[in-house]
């Protein structure tokens, strides 16, 4: 007579959880790469820095306290590339005599930010940055006002950069 195996519930259950563990490892596992070499994930990191360093740009290039002049227009300098970093060091020191003649002290604070393209092979992208800047007079009341900056961004082996800044048209026009 043959003898009928009976199977213990217990192995059954430890197969079928050690069976389920292994799928879901591979799973996870095939996530995990397929989210990190997603170019979409690439990209969006790009856009991030890009506004990042936009922003940062755009709000370093419209602060300037007289009293730290040297400071503030390495900031300038530091932030931007190309054309704009050649104007800059070109006008630096008749902008110092017209700062240190009015003795302003301006600061900028970022509103919001977007970025309006990105060519990620290429290294360029554009951001609309709004702000609210605050002048200070040397015997008066601060001054805010609030625009919208557009810039032109190239990235650098130092990260991005502004190569170009303005501003950026406001209302209607049409003409």
């Amino acid at each position: 007579m043959a003898r009928v195996r009976t199977r213990n519930p217990l192995s059954a259950a430890a197969v079928t959880l050690a069976l389920a563990a292994a799928v879901a490892a591979g799973w996870g596992g095939w996530a995990r790469y397929d989210a990190g070499n997603d170019d979409s994930a690439a990209y969006a990191q790009a856009r991030d820095d890009a506004l990042a360093a936009g922003e940062q740009a755009v709000q370093n290039m419209n602060t300037l306290d007289h009293a730290k002049l040297g400071q503030g227009l390495d900031s300038w300098e530091d932030s931007t590339t190309g054309a704009l970093h050649k104007q800059l060091v070109d006008g630096r020191d008749e902008f110092v005599k017209q700062i240190e003649t009015a003795k302003t002290v301006s600061t900028a604070e970022i509103l919001s930010g977007a970025v309006t393209e990105l060519d990620d092979r290429a290294g360029k992208a554009a951001v609309m940055v709004a702000l609210r800047v605050t002048v200070t007079a040397p015997e008066g009341k601060p001054v805010a006002k609030e625009s919208r900056m557009l810039g032109q961004l190239t990235r650098t082996s130092d990260g991005w950069k502004l190569d170009a800044l303005g501003q950026a048209p406001v209302g209607n026009t049409a003409g």
